[in-house]
């Protein structure tokens, strides 16, 4: 069967991280894939490593070839690639649980051409999230190129790995690496690609953690003349796409601005992002603590922790993207529920957090402008009575027993407001995720009789609690 997306590693002499790589591979949440290890003349161990993984893992393929370059390598990748999809990984990198499940959902979703995503700049245990683009719809050619310009020289766009591709229009139009140059040989690959490209999507989501650090062009070797040769060629592709993409006019009008790219380049261009301000250890990016124990246990409990556990999973997706932590996308989540629970203490409750936590969360939700917050004050008319005796001394009043409106209790209005919208449809997707996966592998039998007896075991519950 033709496997949906092919991933491409080129590996050389990769053995200290190349397991890493390849498991957070394996590990992906997306199942329908092959996966290319092409060994390029490795001197370590690498090849031995990706033989060991092949005869465990009829979706990998490994190509042992002579030393010729990382853009020969892909290329040979490319020409042996089935899928429908390309997505690259360098060997001394990781992924994300769900990378590829992102990267084709959105794709067919959105019925786009190629997927750009933010990604994890990884400075030995510090982390920081890069990315360029906050438009989260699907852009044309023009307006990609347009955010493009403002930052010609970003690593962002320049780099494979951080996107999705069709592999149709790679063949269509015949676009493979140019093995005659050492720089930029990436950014020229994007540029032919995207003039084939007709629509694109931004993912939000950092899915990729680039730990590479390539020496500049200097450190390889190249001589002054050539380092400008090679600097002056790839502008001219710069310089051609957008004389491709852009009208006369558009072209003439931003002509200054497309320039631009010479002064970001004239250093060694492309180059990583520094750790930026607000970074982070690795793995504080991961919020969900999971007890391995808990998960393999029995009992009540162990079943309400896995379910909460799993829906956290799913829900840290949508808090990457949004740049939310896993307790606020929940409480966004019990906010937009069709009951609304307006009494802070049920609020907090339900949604399995503090007082105080619900305080802090709701103030966090309520300046980055997601929700508006009200405090409403109402008559408790349920439980106070007057005694007999209070009535004998008040004929006015009504017969004994009657209620009486006590104190006013607090009380929220919560209004969801227009910019949560795209994160609510993230939640959406969240606990479409948790619900397909823990209910893989049901016959439509067997999901109906759930339901019945999912409605059976509510109704029991709610004649005790109700």
């Amino acid at each position: 069967m033709t496997p949906t997306v092919s991933i491409i590693v080129p590996v050389y002499n990769a053995q200290k991280h190349l397991n890493r790589c390849i498991d957070s591979i394996l590990n992906q949440e997306y199942t329908d894939f092959e996966l290319l290890l092409v060994n390029d003349g490795s001197k370590d161990s690498s090849g031995a490593i990706c033989d060991s993984y092949a005869a465990k893992d009829s979706r990998i393929r490994v190509i042992h070839k002579e030393n010729s370059g990382v853009s020969d390598t892909r290329n040979l990748a490319i020409d042996q690639a089935c899928g429908t999809y390309l997505q690259f990984l360098d060997s001394d990198d990781w992924i994300t649980p769900d990378a590829t499940k992102l990267f084709v959902r959105a794709a067919k979703e959105h019925g786009c051409d190629l997927v750009i995503s933010d990604f994890y700049r990884v400075v030995g245990e510090r982390l920081s999230q890069k990315g360029d683009i906050e438009e989260d719809d699907v852009m044309t050619q023009e307006e990609f190129a347009s955010h493009m310009m403002e930052n010609p020289a970003d690593f962002y766009y320049g780099v494979l790995w951080n996107k999705l591709y069709r592999r149709a229009i790679i063949e269509q139009h015949h676009l493979r690496m140019d093995v005659t140059i050492s720089w930029c040989e990436d950014f020229m690959f994007n540029l032919e690609y995207i003039r084939h490209a007709e629509t694109i999507y931004a993912l939000q989501a950092p899915i990729y953690y680039y730990v590479k650090t390539k020496g500049s062009l200097a450190s390889q070797g190249a001589s002054i003349s050539n380092t400008i040769k090679m600097k002056m060629m790839v502008f001219e592709y710069y310089n051609n796409f957008y004389k491709h993409v852009f009208d006369e006019g558009d072209y003439e009008k931003n002509r200054l601005q497309i320039y631009r790219f010479l002064v970001d380049a004239a250093g060694d261009g492309m180059i990583p992002p520094a750790i930026l301000p607000g970074s982070k250890k690795v793995g504080e990016e991961l919020t969900t603590k999971i007890s391995a124990e808990a998960i393999a246990g029995e009992g009540i409990l162990m079943d309400v922790y896995r379910n909460r556990k799993l829906l956290e999973h799913y829900l840290e997706t949508a808090a990457r993207k949004n740049g939310l932590t896993v307790i606020e996308s929940s409480l966004l989540l019990c906010i937009s529920q069709p009951h609304q629970i307006t009494v802070r203490s049920e609020l907090a409750d339900f949604a399995n957090i503090s007082r105080n936590t619900l305080s802090l969360t709701l103030q966090k939700l309520t300046a980055r402008g997601l929700i508006k917050v009200e405090d409403v004050r109402v008559a408790d008319l349920r439980t106070a009575t007057v005694p007999k005796a209070d009535c004998a001394e008040n004929p006015a009043g009504s017969q004994a027993g009657r209620r009486i409106a006590k104190p006013r209790r607090r009380q929220m209005k919560i209004t969801l407001l227009p910019a949560a919208d795209s994160i609510l449809a993230d939640l959406a997707a969240a606990q479409n995720d948790y619900d397909h996966t823990r209910f893989a592998g049901f016959s439509e039998e067997e999901l109906i009789q759930y339901a019945h007896l999912s409605e059976k075991i509510k109704e029991n519950i709610q004649n005790v609690l109700g």
